[in-house]
């Protein structure tokens, strides 16, 4: 098969000369290009010029979990005849999409891999949860994709006057994002989102019940994925997509569906929380002390910002809860961290006892 008839084939995918380029050094082995549609116990589904084959991941299954095949991957695969087929090695990641695994771990998971829209879906069916809004923003900022905002089942709110208010507090929560309102019951704000995913590959991310999979098959115009009601007593979702899946959008553009994330981890993401805040770091650049921690010290420009109410106290304690958790994610792996957290600690531990010796010596 030629090269222009492999890329016209995968060019709904998002294969393009840049992938083509990279491509070179497996032609001369026969090898075949491909991207991940589907990652399922050791095997996954690759879309190919001939077709969608299973192949298997044996020889690009490391211990990193970082380096394990992802949907979203383009790959290099055995040309037909082999049984079974393998993955024998993957292209550089352009993006990637990463969570921690756990809450008590350091190691990371990729979500999604070369990702250009990283959208955040949040349900209007239950109360706002702002705080989450802002850490899944976090680590959509730190992939390296563009972020967007989308508020599904709009049709359950009504009142224009309310569903702008929610609008107006997500986009507080999201400075630089946009902040669309979808319903893929009635379809409204679809052709705005199709506008928006015409263009490269989004991942789809958001808890259970924030109508993921109903959007995806709005998008899609056929039903493709699973749904599933929320529960009434609570709102929340059932897992009903158990594997992220790839699919090529009939308006143009890729979509990676993905299950719904219970828990969304920080993983190395300083820059992702600095950008979901920039209007505090912005602030801290006007703090008299340049390692101002934002609690207590004199002449702190963030803290004014709050007594005045330039500055949402909420926002402030999410930055801090989110920056300490990704530094401490960060000295899991990172000695030089660990010894600045335990100077930092002891310093503040040496602060409090002279504090207190100073109001224990005014009594007498």
């Amino acid at each position: 098969m030629t090269s222009t008839s492999v890329s016209s084939a995968l060019a709904p995918y998002g294969w393009d000369d840049a992938w083509a380029e990279q491509f070179t050094l497996y032609d001369s082995e026969g090898l075949l290009p491909g991207r991940v549609v589907r990652v399922d116990r050791g095997q996954c589904d690759v879309v190919t010029a001939d077709g969608v084959i299973r192949a298997d991941t044996a020889f690009v299954t490391p211990h990193d979990p970082m380096r394990v095949v992802c949907t979203g991957d383009w790959v290099a695969v055995d040309p037909e005849g082999g049984n079974p087929r393998y993955v024998r090695a993957y292209l550089p990641r352009r993006t990637a999409f990463v969570r921690s695994t756990s809450s008590k771990r350091s190691e990371g998971q990729i979500l999604a891999a070369n990702v250009d829209h990283a959208i955040v879906a949040v349900s209007l069916a239950v109360e706002l949860d702002l705080g989450r809004v802002e850490r899944f923003l976090a680590l959509a900022w730190e992939s390296g994709a563009q972020p967007v905002v989308v508020l599904t089942k709009a049709d359950l709110v009504p009142d224009p006057v309310t569903l702008s208010h929610l609008v107006q507090d997500v986009e507080t929560s999201a400075p630089g994002v946009p902040v669309l309102t979808v319903s893929a019951l009635d379809g409204e704000g679809l052709d705005v989102l199709t506008a928006v995913l015409g263009t490269g590959t989004s991942v789809l991310l958001g808890q259970s019940g924030a109508g993921k999979s109903t959007l995806a098959n709005a998008l899609k115009g056929e039903d493709v994925m699973t749904v599933q009601a929320a529960r009434d007593v609570d709102g929340k979702g059932r897992h009903t997509t158990t594997t992220r899946n790839l699919l090529a959008l009939p308006g143009g553009g890729v979509l990676i569906d993905t299950p719904g994330l219970r828990g969304v981890g920080l993983y190395d993401a300083e820059t992702g929380v600095g950008q979901v805040f920039s209007e505090i770091e912005e602030l801290a650049e006007r703090c008299r002390f340049h390692d101002c921690a934002h609690e207590a010290e004199p002449g702190c420009a963030v803290l004014d910002a709050v007594d005045t109410g330039e500055l949402p106290a909420r926002r402030l304690d999410s930055y801090r809860k989110l920056k300490r958790e990704n530094q401490w994610i960060v000295a899991k792996t990172d000695a030089r961290v660990r010894s600045e957290i335990r100077k930092d600690w002891k310093r503040k531990h040496a602060e409090g006892r002279a504090a207190m010796e100073a109001k224990r010596k005014g009594w007498r």
